[in-house]
């Protein structure tokens, strides 16, 4: 099978001739690998690993500094960078919007619009890796319009000032449905996953009610989810923490794959929701990110791997990966591991 090949069968809940993977990493991560590897190609990493899917990028606007160590993106979300020994990461802070005092200083933020991203090189990042299945975006309707709200404002904005809520969520849903459907257009189709973001869980279980998620979030997803069907995509839906009570929610609302899937407590484990949800959903990620990757022995890794595979492969319906993206902590000797027991 071709890398887009395996990938097809596992989303069509066939048995591909191996697990189909993906890699997701933090950049101080790729440094750390490179250096391992002992080369600066990326593309090289991936195909030495057996990666299936490739991401498509488009670049960012500059972020840009506004004082105190803190820098602001186009969307208004703040942050500062914290070293580690290969490489700033980013640390969310109050957004850009935390001390709106009405719905008018909403509406009067300098918000972008798609014009700020140049699709032009998708086409040829498709020729690139036309072998493989194509996964683009980066499509968030609730947990990034937080960060720039503050997550404090947003939680109150639910209770108290609800059409605040649905005027941010609106803001984002717009820009990305229009993202996405340009860069279907410049690439004729050929992404075979959107990503669509917004984490809805903790450690220990949902941030928000149902009644909740069905008021503030699952509108803006099926728009999302819809656009994207009509694109000819797969929807992509990661959130992260302990969201089991969601599940049927989003299978209702349309998602194809969810990720990362990550193993916090009874509910997210790989037997339940293989139990439950194997015959209507597709599983992206699940190595654990918290513990086993930045602690465990290559051996424990390899045995994870087995077990995912085993559980969530079985009769397709699984992507292999981590269970967030690799963070700078995770010795590339586990990352290695992950990828290396599924091609032999």
């Amino acid at each position: 099978m071709t890398p887009r090949d395996r990938v097809l069968a596992a989303l069509h809940h066939c048995q591909p001739d191996r697990t189909p993977t993906d890699f997701w990493a933090e950049e101080p991560t790729w440094r750390r690998l490179l250096a391992h590897v002992g080369h600066g190609d990326r593309d090289r990493v991936l195909d030495d690993l057996g990666v299936d899917v490739r991401h498509l990028e488009v670049p960012n606007p500059p972020e840009r500094a506004i004082g105190n160590g803190m820098y602001r993106n186009f969307w208004g979300e703040q942050y500062v960078y914290r070293d580690t020994p290969w490489g700033p990461m980013r640390e969310d802070m109050r957004g850009a919007l935390a001390e709106a005092k009405s719905l008018a200083d909403l509406e009067g933020f300098d918000w972008p619009t798609p014009d700020v991203f140049d699709h032009s090189s998708l086409a040829a990042q498709c020729r690139r890796w036309d072998r493989h299945a194509l996964l683009y975006g980066f499509a968030d309707v609730w947990q990034r319009p937080g960060l720039v709200r503050g997550w404090e404002g947003m939680f109150l904005d639910m209770a108290e000032r609800p059409e605040w809520v649905h005027f941010l969520c609106r803001k984002f849903t717009d820009f990305y449905k229009e993202d996405y459907t340009r860069a279907a257009e410049v690439t004729h189709g050929r992404i075979d996953l959107y990503l669509l973001i917004s984490d809805l869980g903790g450690q220990t279980g949902p941030l928000i009610s149902v009644t909740m998620f069905r008021r503030f979030v699952a509108p803006y997803l099926k728009e999302m989810i819809d656009t994207i069907h009509g694109l000819g995509g797969r929807v992509l839906y990661h959130s992260c923490g302990a969201i089991g009570p969601f599940i049927p929610e989003l299978i209702a609302l349309g998602i194809d794959i969810l990720d990362p899937i990550q193993p916090v407590g009874p509910q997210m484990q790989p037997e339940r929701l293989k139990a439950e949800f194997g015959d209507r959903l597709v599983f992206h990620g699940g190595i654990d990110m918290q513990h086993l990757l930045p602690r465990g022995s290559a051996d424990e890794v390899r045995a994870e791997v087995r077990r995912y595979c085993r559980t969530l492969g079985r009769g397709g319906g699984y992507i292999l990966g981590p269970a967030h993206l690799f963070q700078p902590d995770v010795p590339p000797e586990n990352i290695l591991a992950v990828y290396h027991e599924v091609i032999g």
